[in-house]
């Protein structure tokens, strides 16, 4: 699925490997990573072309039989066309600069570099004449009897005649001037205001506002991180659940229908009309056309193909340089492998496209949090995680419904509000606090509070919050502590820097992105500036990365789910959870399936 990339690195070692489907061969050169090599694509096309030209017959005679017994002369042929890159790739000698005889200004004579005076300047004068007759034809006007001096005495040496022409522009640039001067003395007679503004800015004071900042600042507060901060709130569940007829605790995967299921459920429901629009001859050779009859696929067959393909996932939001990617990957899979009777070439790139894409969304470690939250406990510490992404994206209100779901798991949380930056951060979360107590109270639980809030106001350090609230939950037995921080463009690097901090010093279990689903080249760009950032920043040996994805937003999307391709093409990370509505129900696990029916969907 990532056959774009071709090479692979393992410590001081790189690999590059290339395929041959139609013999199922697969070449591979390893050389030092130090080594910056330009020949070796070169070289393992080659060596490709030359041992499959000279055993082809070989193969096709005997099959896997003759690979797995036969003996293969190859080495000399090895190194000749080693040799052949090696000589190909040698830097050419940079290119010697001319000498002064070697140029043409040195085939120059004195005498023509000469100018005559009084003959070029005519010429060039004439030529301004043709030009710009009608910029002449406009000064004439203005100062006639210049002009017409200029006109009978045209054998006048050049530089004279230059200077005339100066002395018009002069004068015409004077009267230009007096012109706007006077309109600027006329509209200077207007009224003048009877008091002028005062410089500066004031800050703006609203009728029902409160103007002492002191209001906001928390820092002194004793009820930090204590259940008084946050009392109970009462509302009508119904609105904050959605779904109550769901199992509690359970995260439920992605939905959704494909065009095959659709069109057997129309087919059963109406097994009288004919399933083919056309009839006769006409629906055979429809059939018919574009089948390929037990022969190899070559790159000409499905560059058509690949191109509708390519554009078809941009179309659904995948980013435009790893739909390329993609479909390359699937071209170097396919090409050379033959092909069944009756199968088309479409057909057959789809279902490559489809095992690619599905391989993707399937993560290469899966991130299990119940399990995770439940080996911390073993270890009586609290299990950390930390959110992180652009504004606007939903994280706290992502932060909220993952709360919800550890609550009904029976797992207690402390929420730490280290986004001490924007406007109402801390108010939001003490509102989602409140309604989470109030679904589960602690007369539900033995008396114990499963959320709180704990928080420090504005403008302080999120670090230093974020290392309060572990040591708080650490010594009130919290199980989890989610650690909200505030957004932040991937561009800009003191907040990135300070984003660093906060993980290295806290050292989180888990670390996730939250990025929304309605991105599409920018998903690209966001996480691996993230990564990026989290790694320069970072002063340990091994940096501490973006460990997984919450996708946000998703039910706004319809079908465009291409962005869940893109973060996860270019991380290799999993998608933790997908945020599917507005209320704390609304919280879901990835269906890679689900997703890839939506993305193939016409």
């Amino acid at each position: 699925e990532r056959g774009g990339n071709n090479s692979f690195t393992h410590e001081a070692l790189t690999l590059k490997y290339k395929l041959d489907n139609q013999f199922e061969l697969v070449f591979v050169v390893g050389f030092q990573k130090i080594l910056t090599l330009t020949y070796v694509d070169k070289l393992i096309d080659d060596v490709h072309k030359e041992f499959r030209d000279k055993y082809r017959n070989e193969f096709q005679q005997k099959g896997t039989l003759g690979l797995l017994n036969g003996t293969f002369d190859f080495k000399d042929d090895f190194m000749r066309l080693l040799r052949d890159a090696e000589e190909s790739s040698k830097v050419r000698a940079p290119t010697v600069m001319k000498t002064f005889e070697q140029s043409l200004k040195s085939q120059k004579t004195v005498k023509c570099m000469i100018e005559t005076r009084g003959e070029k300047p005519k010429e060039k004068v004439k030529n301004k004449k043709n030009k710009g007759s009608k910029k002449e034809g406009t000064e004439a006007v203005a100062v006639p009897g210049k002009a017409s001096a200029g006109d009978k005495q045209p054998s006048v040496a050049g530089d004279r005649e230059e200077l005339t022409k100066d002395e018009i522009l002069q004068k015409n640039r004077e009267e230009f001037f007096k012109r706007h001067m006077k309109a600027g003395e006329k509209s200077s007679k207007s009224p003048k205001p009877e008091a002028q503004k005062e410089k500066g800015k004031k800050p703006r004071v609203w009728d029902l506002g409160n103007s002492n900042a002191k209001v906001l600042d928390y820092s002194n507060s004793a009820t930090n991180g204590s259940a008084e901060a946050c009392p109970m709130e009462e509302f009508d569940p119904e609105i904050a659940l959605g779904d109550r007829n769901r199992e509690p605790g359970r995260l439920y995967d992605l939905e959704y229908e494909s065009d095959d299921e659709a069109e057997e459920e129309k087919a059963i429901q109406n097994p009288s009309k004919p399933s083919s629009k056309k009839g006769g001859l006409g629906g055979m050779f429809g059939m018919l056309k574009g089948l390929v009859g037990s022969k190899s696929l070559i790159r000409e067959d499905m560059d058509p193909v690949l191109e509708k393909m390519k554009d078809h996932l941009i179309a659904k939001n995948v980013a435009a340089e790893i739909a390329v990617q993609l479909c390359e990957s699937v071209a170097k899979k396919l090409e050379g492998k033959v092909m069944g009777t009756f199968t088309t070439v479409t057909s057959t790139v789809k279902q490559a496209l489809q095992e690619a894409l599905v391989q993707i969304l399937q993560p290469q470690r899966r991130v299990d949090v119940l399990r995770d939250v439940m080996d911390a406990q073993r270890h009586r510490r609290p299990y950390v995680v930390t959110f992180c992404g652009v504004n606007g994206v939903g994280k706290s209100t992502n932060l909220a419904k993952i709360s919800f779901w550890l609550i009904e798991n029976g797992f207690s949380v402390l929420i730490a509000a280290c986004d001490t930056f924007r406007a109402g951060a801390v108010e939001q979360l003490r509102t989602h606090t409140r309604r989470l107590n109030a679904l589960h109270p602690p007369e539900n639980h033995g008396g114990r509070t499963m959320v709180q809030l704990y928080e420090k106001g504005y403008g302080k350090d999120a670090a230093g919050i974020a290392m309060e609230a572990i040591s708080y939950a650490r010594n009130q037995g919290f199980d989890v502590v989610l650690v909200d921080t505030a957004g932040r463009m991937q561009d800009n690097a003191p907040l990135m820097t300070a984003l660093a901090k906060l993980i290295a010093v806290n050292a989180p279990d888990l670390v996730l992105f939250v990025g929304e689903a309605l991105v599409g080249n920018e998903a690209v760009d966001q996480l691996v500036k993230f990564n990026k950032a989290l790694a320069d920043h970072s002063m340990a040996q091994t940096p501490r990365l973006i460990d997984g994805i919450v996708l946000t937003k998703f039910d706004t999307i319809d079908d465009k789910v291409g962005a869940a391709i893109s973060m996860t093409y270019i991380t290799s990370k999993p998608i933790v959870f997908v945020g599917t509505g507005q209320t704390y129900c609304d919280l879901r696990s990835l269906n890679a399936k689900a997703v890839v029916a939506a993305l193939m969907k016409a």
